[in-house]
């Protein structure tokens, strides 16, 4: 026995030529994807999934505002940085200071053995020339630069 394949629904038929209507299905397609409003289908997957979303999908669900972002912390960062540079820069110039204060120290002449924390003064006398001496400076009227300490790192501290 063959069987005849039913090729659309009684009811899509159209009535007059007794022919199936296209426009039929397109008509019942177009129903078929439609859902009011409150319901929440995904057409990709096929389902109904208002449960996986991560925004509120119903009327009586909690208020849903986007977040406010808060930039005032970047402004304190900026802050703690640029502080942090400031002193990193007045240790360049302590240490820039320290260095040449050194260096002139021990450009200078002297003929004697530095001991660790004794004060020694530097002069300059009349040819520009710089000497370390153990004569304070109000014992006598020579171009006084400063008065020094030898470290026990080899560094000459001004005082």
């Amino acid at each position: 026995m063959e069987k005849k394949p039913e090729i659309v629904e009684k009811e899509l038929w159209d009535h007059y030529s007794e022919l199936p209507n296209p426009s039929w299905y397109e008509y019942k397609d177009k129903m078929k994807k439609k859902y009011p409003d409150n319901i929440v289908y995904n057409e990709e997957s096929g389902e109904f999934d208002a449960n996986l979303k991560s925004y509120p999908t119903t009327v009586g669900s909690q208020k849903f505002e986007p977040i406010n972002v808060d930039k005032s912390d970047s402004i304190k960062a900026d802050k703690y940085f640029q502080s942090k540079l400031d002193e990193l820069k007045d240790e360049y110039k302590r240490l820039v200071e320290e260095y040449n204060w050194t260096s002139l120290v021990y450009k200078s002449t002297y003929n004697f053995q530095p001991i660790l924390g004794e004060h020694y003064h530097l002069y300059e006398n009349k040819n520009k020339e710089l000497f370390l001496s153990l004569i304070e400076p109000n014992q006598w009227d020579k171009m006084y630069i400063g008065t020094f300490k030898l470290l026990n790192n080899g560094k000459w501290e001004k005082i």
